[in-house]
């Protein structure tokens, strides 16, 4: 059973309350009233404790389906998007084969591609691929090794070999933007190119490199010349010690190295931006300034409010009102006492009299160690029956 001094965990484990639970909303507890033993705990006080273990436990496992439903639906969203970035490639892809073989077919015949209504876009990108899909959360990495600043090498695609300088890194799709690198035209809406004041159907862009196709370009000395010269680094882990960053600075906070050689990589430098001061900024001074101290004396807010910043009667609360406590102590002692009583007819009243005599007699008829007295009369009766017995066998000898 559990009493009114402990509680269920949301594992289903029983233990008393500590002290400290007791301060604010105390649940009494039988050891601290001598009127009652802990085995007549409030049968009340267990119903609502169990009701809120229940209801606890009833939201976790909520809380877990919907974790792994939202997990399933972003996965979901993600191999969508995945599918439809691969289906534009592959679909390039083969227009650019029956492009080709058709111009070599039909030779001077060939039509001109880049005229017409389609022409402007001739030899342009789709925007969608300057937005790879996102990866789902619990399947990034947990440290991104590359920042703003950083100097790579491109190991794949028509840019292999060349460094240059990292201008942006995704980490929701795992990409990095290099400088004047991985450039291509893309096709922008006539729209959006007005908004911006630009003329031509497409522009010149960078396009984004997944993070496993650069590699990290160190300056590094050499112990046998001790001369620097700058390293491909082709695996880099981050970890400890984790920094504080100043406000607006987009460098991780973590520390990268070097894997197997244990060498720090330093992050570039990056200047926090500057903020301009508007005649509607607060003054620092203004901020600065303490308007509230609180105080151990009295209560941050009067105790009418705790009702209405939280559900008073919810299934989740743990502590309680001693006065509420009490009025549940009360109602399974008056539970218990009317279930004691039994109505009684003159009849019956004789018969438990009659009971309570005869168990009262043979209570007297015990010895010191609760075994019964035989009387004189049974003890006659079995002494003369042995003896016959005795005798009986002596003559058939």
């Amino acid at each position: 059973m559990i009493g009114r001094g402990h509680h269920v965990t949301q594992q289903g484990g029983i233990f008393p309350f500590p002290e400290h639970h007791q301060e604010d909303h105390p649940i009494e507890s039988p050891a601290n009233n001598p009127s009652h033993s802990p085995a007549q705990a409030s049968s009340k006080m267990q119903k609502v404790i169990r009701r809120t273990a229940l209801a606890r436990n009833q939201a976790q496992r909520k809380a877990i389906r919907a974790a792994k439903d939202a997990q399933r639906e972003e996965l979901k969203d993600t191999l969508r998007q995945r599918f439809a970035f691969n289906r534009m490639e592959i679909d390039n892809i083969r227009a650019e084969r029956q492009r080709r073989r058709e111009d070599w077919m039909r030779g001077p015949l060939a039509p001109q591609r880049d005229a017409g209504f389609d022409g402007k876009s001739f030899g342009a990108l789709s925007p969608q691929a300057m937005n790879p899909p996102a990866i789902p959360k619990h399947l990034r990495r947990k440290y991104i090794n590359f920042a703003p600043g950083d100097r790579v090498c491109i190991m794949k695609g028509k840019d292999k070999g060349n460094i240059n300088e990292v201008i942006r890194v995704d980490a929701s799709n795992e990409t990095v933007m290099v400088k004047d690198l991985n450039m291509a035209d893309v096709h922008f809406p006539e729209w959006l190119s007005e908004q911006y004041g630009n003329k031509n159907p497409f522009q010149t862009v960078n396009l984004p490199i997944p993070m496993d196709d650069v590699r990290l370009v160190v300056a590094l000395d050499d112990p046998t010349t001790g001369l620097t010269r700058d390293v491909l680094v082709e695996h880099v882990y981050g970890g400890e010690p984790i920094l504080e960053r100043e406000q607006g600075v987009d460098i991780p906070r973590h520390t990268r190295y070097i894997a197997g050689e244990n060498i720090e990589i330093p992050w570039p430098r990056s200047e926090p931006p500057t903020f301009k001061d508007e005649a509607w900024d607060t003054l620092r001074m203004e901020v600065e300034t303490p308007t509230w101290l609180p105080s151990l004396q009295s209560a941050p807010f009067p105790a009418s409010v705790l009702d209405e910043l939280r559900n008073k009667f919810s299934k989740y609360r743990t502590r309680h009102d001693p006065e509420w406590v009490e009025q549940k102590r009360m109602e399974d002692l008056r539970r218990e006492y009317l279930q004691s009583r039994s109505l009684l007819t003159p009849k019956g009243e004789l018969m438990a009299m009659i009971q309570a005599k005869k168990q009262e007699r043979l209570e007297t008829q015990r010895d010191e160690n609760g075994n019964m007295i035989m009387d004189d009369q049974t003890a006659g009766f079995i002494e003369s029956f042995m003896k016959e017995k005795n005798a009986a066998a002596t003559k058939s000898k």
